[in-house]
């Protein structure tokens, strides 16, 4: 039986402690360029940056939306590598990720949907 359905955009957002269901513009687009690039079948994008506010770099920081965990189920990774897939992510995000008050930190999981399903079979 299939988890993931291949018409199933599934998106989880949590912009900090305060507010967990609002995204903000940057949030908003990586759904975008992801969406428009990739056609996910499932994406979740988890904004961190409450976790990371006391680290030195951050300080004097006013962004809310520095540091992201980005997880990817897509049909167009199929027969790449994980680094051309995080490539692929960094230049869709580009400049956003140059910009100051930009994105600092991007984790990112990506797969393709039959690597998603075995690993949901392993739990």
């Amino acid at each position: 039986m299939s988890i993931l359905k291949p018409t199933l955009l599934t998106t989880f957002r949590r912009v900090s402690s305060q507010s967990p269901c609002v995204a903000g513009p940057i949030e908003k687009l990586i759904e975008e360029r992801i969406n428009k690039e990739l056609a996910p079948t499932s994406l979740k994008i988890i904004n961190e940056s409450h976790m990371h506010r006391h680290h030195a770099p951050m300080q004097g920081v006013e962004s809310t939306e520095t540091h992201f965990r980005v997880k990817v189920v897509s049909d167009k990774f199929a027969g790449t590598s994980m680094i051309k897939r995080h490539r692929l992510i960094y230049g869709l995000l580009a400049n956003e990720m140059k910009a100051e008050n930009g994105i600092h930190a991007l984790a990112l999981e990506t797969k393709t949907p039959a690597e998603a399903e075995k690993t949901q079979a392993k739990q």
